[in-house]
């Protein structure tokens, strides 16, 4: 399986173990799966997304795709209204970076509320510009919920690859951390938000990114 999950105290923690996470439609079914679980908990929560090994993720599973069109079709509009649903996801989500975010990888980790990124290793970088996919409409919303207009631009026109440091003071980063630190700091952090009201924090998500996830094809 894609995807593991374990509780550490009210703090979900997915891990994405299948070598470079590539995204298809198996892994966002497992994804999913795992946020239906979470969103049907009571009680305290907050939701951390980390990877294993040398990637959070490499992208779309182009490899894939590359006879089977319908799927490639199925797999874009699935990532889209995944990035709508984790903006308004009803619970803080951190995104604990662990390696390599490329192209849908580094949208996914643009989508999440909190971002802690490897200090030493790993780029986070939108190269849609140099592998001839253009981001649509529906990813921008996702993408722009969380990042700066300016450090997004650069991203888009650009392919520029955001180390650690450089991710931090471009705002694509909010913290970041060593190898050994990543996953406490993204538990730690969500176990600060974990037992804010649910109920209060779902509406003022919506307040916040709600016609941004409508115009990702969510609408939860």
């Amino acid at each position: 399986m894609d995807f593991t999950m374990t509780w550490n105290g009210p703090v979900a923690v997915a891990t994405w173990n299948d070598g470079e996470n590539r995204i298809n439609v198996d892994s966002l079914a497992a994804f999913n799966g795992i946020l239906d679980e979470v969103a049907a908990t009571s009680g305290p929560r907050a939701l951390v997304l980390t990877g294993a090994g040398k990637f959070f993720s490499n992208g779309l599973d182009l490899d894939r795709f590359a006879n089977n069109q319908a799927e490639f079709s199925d797999t874009f509009q699935g990532l889209q209204r995944l990035m709508g649903r984790l903006v308004v996801f009803p619970c803080y989500t951190i995104a604990a970076i662990n390696g390599h975010a490329f192209a849908g990888g580094a949208m996914i980790a643009s989508a999440f509320d909190w971002r802690i990124m490897r200090a030493d290793r790993g780029f986070w970088c939108l190269n849609e510009v140099d592998i001839g996919i253009p981001v649509t409409d529906e990813m921008y919303a996702g993408v722009i919920a969380h990042l700066p207009q300016p450090t997004v631009a650069e991203a888009l026109l650009t392919g520029r690859r955001f180390a650690g440091d450089e991710a931090l003071a471009a705002g694509v980063a909010t913290e970041l951390a060593s190898e050994e630190d990543l996953l406490t700091a993204a538990v730690e952090r969500g176990a600060l938000v974990a037992d804010k009201d649910p109920k209060v924090f779902s509406i003022h998500k919506k307040h916040l990114y709600g016609e941004l996830a409508r115009r990702c094809g969510y609408d939860g």
